[in-house]
Parts: structure tokens; sequence; C-alpha cells
């Protein structure tokens, strides 16, 4: 939520919500009490009495402001809209026009804020997860990582591979991702793997060239299935090319699909990193 008005929103939850007073009880109150009671200041409310986004109808036998039940109404609708981002300009114009559903627009403005807390909730579940699994030691079951990687997937690829790539900010985000996906969800990334890999043996059998279209179409969317577990740039797509010729084994299993498969895949990537302004051979982890 925005964070941008003179005051946060939660101040005024707080201390409206405690106070308690139906606004049929508020007489008069003095700019003090009527800002301690919706938790802004009185500089605030001086502000908006000189703007004339919230002008207050009376006045007491000394000539000071006074706020009544719909003053403080007001104040209150200006702090739900103000929560929302909108600006004070707009807020008046919201009040202000006979012509605007302000209940409609307040019904829209709860969904998208419902929307959001159930997004964040999410996060904060996944978070919640990869916190346990820190303090355990744990991470990804074998059974977890044959979700991910497939079946010819090996421990102690894992521990290397952690290792590795374990202080990485990589990896703690592949971690942080990895913790929100159900097992459907762990399928779903093979099963997309498994298709891009079926689609990368395919074009080598029918001759496509490293650099052309549909290599580089072919290259995009191999970055893109690893994109779904941490960001992946051209720069470490290359390096990862690299490895899955230099290391023996990543160079064995791949070849399994296809021979040659593993130095035609480091030219396709190499070429795509090239066609984006990356130098493949001198590529770093970035």
């Amino acid at each position: 939520m925005s964070m941008n008005a003179p005051e946060s929103m939660m101040p005024w939850m707080t201390r409206s919500s405690a106070v308690s007073v139906p606004s049929d009880d508020i007489e008069a109150l003095s700019v003090g009490d009527a800002a301690a009671l919706v938790g802004v200041s009185v500089r605030t409310l001086h502000h908006w009495d000189d703007i004339d986004l919230v002008v207050p109808k009376t006045r007491s036998n000394s000539g000071y402001r006074t706020y009544d039940a719909d003053d403080i109404s007001r104040i209150h609708r200006v702090l739900v809209y103000r929560e929302l981002g909108f600006s004070l300009a707009s807020i008046q114009e919201i009040l202000d026009d006979p012509t605007v559903d302000e209940d409609q627009q307040l019904r829209q403005q709860r969904q998208i804020i419902g929307d959001r807390i159930g997004r964040l909730s999410e996060m904060a579940v996944g978070i919640d997860r990869l916190l346990a699994a820190r303090e355990t030691g744990t991470r990804l079951s074998m059974r977890e990582q044959a979700e991910i990687f497939g079946q010819d997937w090996r421990p102690e690829w894992a521990e290397e591979a952690y290792e590795r790539w374990g202080d990485s900010h990589e990896w703690s985000q592949f971690e942080q991702n990895v913790a929100h996906l159900s097992a459907a969800e762990r399928a779903r990334v093979h099963d997309q793997g498994e298709a891009v890999q079926r689609e990368l043996v395919e074009a080598k059998r029918a001759g496509v060239a490293p650099g052309t279209v549909e290599a580089n179409r072919l290259a995009e969317a191999h970055r893109g299935s690893i994109d779904q577990l941490f960001a992946c740039s051209h720069s470490m797509h290359s390096v990862l090319g690299r490895m899955y010729v230099e290391d023996e084994r990543f160079a064995a299993n791949i070849d399994r699909w296809e021979p040659g498969m593993s130095v035609w895949l480091r030219d396709v990537i190499f070429a795509n990193a090239a066609a984006h302004g990356v130098d493949p051979t001198q590529a770093t982890w970035e």
C-alpha cells in the first residue's frame, strides 16, 4: 500500500478503533481532539482546511475550528483514499463530485486490496517454508528434485550445485521459488522442460543451425524454462552452455537425448547470447 500520506493509515485504524466513538455522538471537537480521534496531526488537518479538502463547518465561540460528525466522516473517507494511493486533489474531486458512485469505487478498491493481501499471504507462506527449511538444513528431497529435474537427477549433483552456487543470489531465489511450488507445480515445471528438450532434439535432427531465427527462439525457450526457477541472464545461460560441454557428466547426460546434442545446444545458446550483446566465451555468472 502507498505510504506517501502524511500519516500512515495504521495509527488511524488503531486509535479510532480504540476510541470507538460513534459519529452520531460527536457534536463538536476541537482540531486537537479530532486529530487524536482519527490519528493524524493537527498540522495535517490545518493543511486540509487550507486546501478546502476538509473544511470544518463550525467554529467555537473563540473562533477556533470545530469538527462535527460529518467532518469526521469525511476525514475517514480521505484517509481511506489516501492509503489507496490517491492524490489529495483526486480525493477532493471524488468527494465533491455528485456524479461519482463512491460506494462502487470503494468496492473496487476493496477488491484490489483483497487481491493484494492474497498474493502477499502466499508469499509469506513460501518464505515461512523457506526459513523452516534453512533452520533445519533441509533442501529439496530426491522426490522433489526428480519432479523438477527428471528421474536421472543424482543427489550428488544437488550437493555439488549447492557447494558451487549456494551463496549466490540466484540460489536463494531458486530456493524461495521452489518453496512456493506444490507437487503438481513441480511436475508442471518438469513437463515444460521436457517439452523444450524434445523441441531442441527435433530441431537438431532437422538440421536447424545455431544463430537462425528458429534456433534463437529455442534458446530463449530453454532459458525461459530455467527462468522459472531463478532469473537466468544471457551471460548465465552462456556459462551453463559451457558447462554442458566441459563437464563430462552433463555432456554424457545431454548426448543421451541425441548424439552430439551437448555441443549443438552450447552453440545454440552461444549464438543467441551473442545476438543479445553477450560474448559467450567471456561470459560470467552475472
